[in-house]
């Protein structure tokens, strides 16, 4: 009786070694199961994520990355409308560069960056900080001043060459009240005409970027008004103070927009001149040089095409500037 003991307990110990083997192992496989689980889940996933983002990619693919790479391709050749062309190297870039038409598209769609982006960027914040509110009358005003954006440019144009007419409603009321004695040329003279199509391009844009600007007000903190009011701070220093610098971000974002907008101008110059680029093509701008140059029956697709590079090139180069910009007041803040 004395010797069974120890056997016992050492059947018992292993039985219990045994179950704890079969639990641990029981452990290991659920583990896995879970780990190859979870896989499968994450497979399923990223499958359904790509089949979701590939409508996107085809549409960028044809409608962008592909002309991208034929823009290219044909502004390092002699292609025109009735033939194919061939490989020419930088020849269309020698040509382009000394072109004289080119230089005035140049001098002008720069002359509306420096013009136009400054009052894009701030007349719309003024707007917003003006209409930012819950009242009826707030709203009648904001839907007022987003109008212009759901008009199209071309009738916007059309408008607008008619008011700017030698005969037009301009005209017209500064004659009446004797205040000129003959008609402005806003649409003959070609600095007039690149200020008018300046004026009409701020007047379309304010309501978009204006509510670009609401958005942005709407994530500053009203405390912050209110400690400025009890400091004493007035208006004008509120809206210095702590408008400007809580929509910081957005005045780099818009002026990045209005900047690429601004240069790559088409619509308003075409209507305003009738497609003419203004009297002897003095109005002409890059994005219409390329029209010019890219279609009917004489288009030079090769020339047109280095005329774009350099657009991209200029374009490129103003968004690269203005992020770098972005970035370094996102340091110093």
């Amino acid at each position: 009786m004395s010797e069974s003991t120890p056997t016992g307990s050492t059947t018992s110990a292993r039985g219990s070694s045994s179950k704890a083997a079969a639990r641990g192992g029981s452990r290991r496989h659920a583990g896995v199961d879970v780990v190859d689980e979870e896989h499968r889940i994450h497979e399923g996933t990223g499958f359904a994520a790509w089949l979701f983002v590939l409508p996107a990619l085809a549409v960028a693919l044809v409608f962008v990355i592909a002309p991208f790479v034929n823009t290219v391709r044909l502004s390092f050749t002699d292609a025109t409308f009735a033939r194919p062309g061939s490989f020419v190297g930088l020849e269309q870039y020698r040509k382009m560069l000394a072109d004289p038409a080119v230089h005035t598209g140049l001098l002008n769609s720069s002359l509306y960056v420096i013009c136009v982006v400054p009052f894009m960027v701030i007349l719309p914040l003024i707007l917003a900080s003006l209409v930012s509110g819950n009242s009826k009358i707030l709203s009648f005003f904001r839907a007022s001043f987003y109008l212009p954006v759901v008009v199209s440019t071309v009738i916007v144009g059309l408008v607008w060459t008619n008011i700017l007419a030698p005969k037009g409603v301009v005209n017209a009321a500064l004659k009446s009240v004797n205040a000129i004695k003959e008609y402005i040329p806003f649409l003959t003279d070609r600095w007039l005409l690149l200020f008018s199509a300046m004026m009409i391009t701020i007047w379309t844009g304010l309501g978009y970027y204006m509510i670009i600007y609401l958005a942005a007000l709407a994530n500053i903190d009203p405390g912050l008004y209110e400690a400025a009011e009890i400091d004493g701070a007035g208006v004008v220093r509120r809206f210095l103070h702590v408008t400007v610098p809580g929509v910081r971000s957005t005045m780099v974002l818009i002026m990045l927009l209005s900047s690429a907008a601004a240069f790559r101008v088409f619509n308003e110059i075409y209507v305003l001149t009738g497609g003419t680029g203004g009297v002897g093509g003095q109005d002409v701008t890059m994005t219409m040089l390329v029209k010019n140059y890219g279609t009917g029956l004489n288009a030079k697709y090769g020339y047109a095409g280095a005329v774009s590079m350099l657009i991209f090139l200029i374009v490129g180069s103003l968004i690269a500037i203005e992020f770098l910009i972005e970035r370094k007041m996102s340091k110093d803040a």
